[in-house]
């Protein structure tokens, strides 16, 4: 949704060189914050051994890491708004740097902890700060797009932890793995710090107080919007439950409840994160060619999860092999259905309190995911652990997140077309050849 009032700088193709290369470079430093993000994962059963430490508390080390990120979406949003992204991700890449040599050298549990809090603060501070720059350098028509490459591209970072990092573990040792990987922030500082500009013509001084009144009422202003209280529930209802499957629950379920081997079910992981490369640039295409239609999208992303999750749980015993390839490619498009969120933040609010709005849309599906994470684990805790019946049951907990989250975006997007003024257009020009780039809601 796009008022006049809310219009993006031009962009001359004299810049597009330029702004391919600054894109690059903060691509390159989200890539490097999810490598540093899911670092631990791929070391588990090695920080068992060096914290000392059983499953239940190497877990919280997640856990915590998610809550640090989703509590520093709305601080990070009006530090953005003020100070813009290249300091943010020179900031980010510096306290990433520190959480992971701090935790290279350290045996200590409690100072490993407060380690990954300044990685999860590092991390929040990146992602917004990419997706900002997005719109300050490229046409209007390309930013959905690039906004989805920018999510999809970003998740190679994982790659890295998975197959590098684990090696160097495995040979060199722990300080030399989490070492280096401190060493890939720095990195990504001072590449951030040479190439990444704000924006290619002078943006003047932001006046953006930091006193807690007006910061208030800025927290207030934008939530008031409609626009942006879609992209929450949009986001809140598309990401979570490929959010929770990929990070933390879906490995356990397809061995224990399905019966697959653990390289199957590595294999299934795998298909999930090439299934996210190949639907998102499809999502965000359609996104830039049907603005008015995004709701859509979002809510076709939501139904196919729910047709999907209960098809599979319907089933007295395990699901075939087939249908388990299908639940985790409808899962997966939940990650590129989430940015759809932060198009809508982008089109309904002026570029003041763009970062403000686009991290209340990014907790929408973090808050969600804290959720259902401690939800089917305290299921399966009180069931007797990993088994079929188990997670049978602890899956449900995803359908009341379900619920609220389409019956909040059926009345914001009413809410928001009315705010705008929209009129839709008729269907058989929605899929005709000259698909527009018109007004969005």
């Amino acid at each position: 949704m796009t008022t006049p009032s809310l219009g993006h700088p031009p962009v001359r193709r004299s810049w597009m060189s330029r702004a391919w290369l600054v894109w690059g470079v903060g691509l390159f430093a989200y890539i490097v914050a999810v490598l540093q993000r899911t670092s631990l994962g791929v070391a588990g059963l090695d920080a068992t051994e060096r914290f000392s430490v059983g499953p239940s508390m190497l877990s919280m080390f997640v856990v915590l890491q998610i809550v640090v990120y989703a509590g520093m979406q709305i601080p990070s949003g009006v530090l953005l708004d003020r100070y813009g992204s290249r300091a943010l991700l020179v900031c980010g890449a510096l306290i990433m740097a520190a959480g992971q040599f701090t935790l290279a050298f350290t045996e200590s549990l409690p100072i490993a902890i407060g380690a990954r809090v300044l990685v999860g603060i590092g991390d929040a501070l990146t992602f917004l700060s990419v997706l900002r720059l997005v719109p300050r350098w490229f046409e209007i028509r390309r930013v959905p797009l690039i906004t989805q490459l920018t999510g999809i591209l970003g998740q190679t970072g994982q790659i890295l932890s998975t197959v590098p990092l684990l090696a160097l573990i495995s040979g060199a040792g722990w300080s030399v793995a989490f070492g280096s990987a401190a060493s890939m922030a720095l990195l990504s500082f001072f590449l951030v710090a040479l190439f990444v500009k704000d924006s290619p013509i002078p943006l003047g001084k932001v006046a953006t107080p930091l006193r807690l009144a007006e910061i208030g009422g800025q927290l207030k202003a934008v939530w008031l919007r409609p626009g942006t209280r879609l992209g929450f529930f949009a986001h809140m209802g598309t990401q979570f439950s490929g959010m929770v499957f990929a990070l933390l629950w879906g490995m356990p379920y397809l061995v224990t409840a399905q019966g697959l081997s653990a390289v199957a079910a590595s294999s299934m992981l795998t298909l999930f994160v090439l299934a996210t490369i190949v639907i998102g640039p499809l999502m965000g295409e359609f996104t830039a060619r049907h603005p008015l239609r995004r709701s859509w999208l979002v809510l076709t992303v939501i139904g196919a999860n729910i047709v999907v999750w209960t098809v599979v749980l319907a089933l007295p015993s395990t699901a075939p092999l087939w249908l388990l390839v299908v639940l985790v490619v409808v899962t997966a498009a939940g990650g590129p259905g989430s940015v759809v969120g932060f198009d809508y933040a982008r089109t309904s609010n002026p570029h003041a309190n763009l970062g403000l709005a686009q991290g209340m849309v990014n907790q929408g599906g973090f808050l969600a995911s804290l959720v259902v994470l401690a939800a089917v684990g305290g299921v399966l805790g009180a069931n007797g652990g990993y088994s079929f019946e188990s997670f049978r049951l602890a899956w449900l907990v995803q359908y009341p997140i379900w619920i609220f989250a389409v019956v909040a975006i059926l009345i914001t997007r009413g809410k928001a077309r009315r705010y705008e003024q929209v009129q839709l257009r008729p269907l058989r020009e929605v899929f005709s050849p000259r698909g527009g780039w018109r007004r969005s809601s």
